[in-house]
């Protein structure tokens, strides 16, 4: 697979790649950019890879929450985030805002996602580890908010639903506001 050119706006976004991933299978394929950044291979790229290997850099301390997420999304279906960080060749700890939307039970088999580098966003001139830095309130916000729906689709109450969706919405909008151009 040869690697993907985004739009420059999609790139300027921080736009590392893309994922598919067969649920039933529990098989994700990336692109040769999230391959690379993901797997620590751009070889990999367009192989269906297990969560071990397709998420092979993820740094040993985010591992388990970001695998117990994803598992618990494959099995419910629904939209997915996650911010973590995974390090690099080099050492070097960056941080990966993991998006998409895998199908609900009956819906379809295949999930579809990006993976967007965050680093600049967690870089703090007081932090005397540059990789590390406390998440963002909001970010955190819209974590628990997610895990909250995910919830509130299991109880069958429409009205919650409309008003989780309206919470996640105006803190995305914040979250999406703050960002640098």
């Amino acid at each position: 697979m040869t690697r993907r050119s985004f739009p420059l706006p999609l790139e300027a976004a921080g736009v590392i790649g893309t994922w598919t991933t067969d649920v039933l299978a529990g098989r994700s394929v990336l692109d040769d950019g999230a391959a690379a950044a993901m797997a620590g291979d751009a070889g990999l790229a367009g192989k269906p890879l297990s969560l071990d290997i397709a998420l092979g850099r993820i740094h040993p301390e985010d591992r388990s929450w970001v695998f117990d997420r994803i598992l618990r999304v494959r099995e419910e279906g629904g939209p997915f985030t996650a911010e973590f960080r995974i390090r690099g060749e080099d050492g070097a700890v960056r941080w990966v805002l993991n998006q998409g939307r895998l199908p609900r039970p009956g819906e379809g088999r295949h999930g579809h996602g990006t993976y967007i580098d965050t680093t600049h966003r967690h870089l703090s001139e007081s932090s005397h580890d540059p990789g590390w830095a406390e998440p963002d309130v909001l970010e955190v916000a819209a974590d628990h908010c997610i895990a909250a729906r995910e919830a509130i689709d299991r109880s069958g109450r429409p009205l919650l639903r409309l008003l989780i969706d309206a919470l996640l919405l105006e803190i995305g909008r914040h979250l999406v506001r703050r960002r640098p151009h």
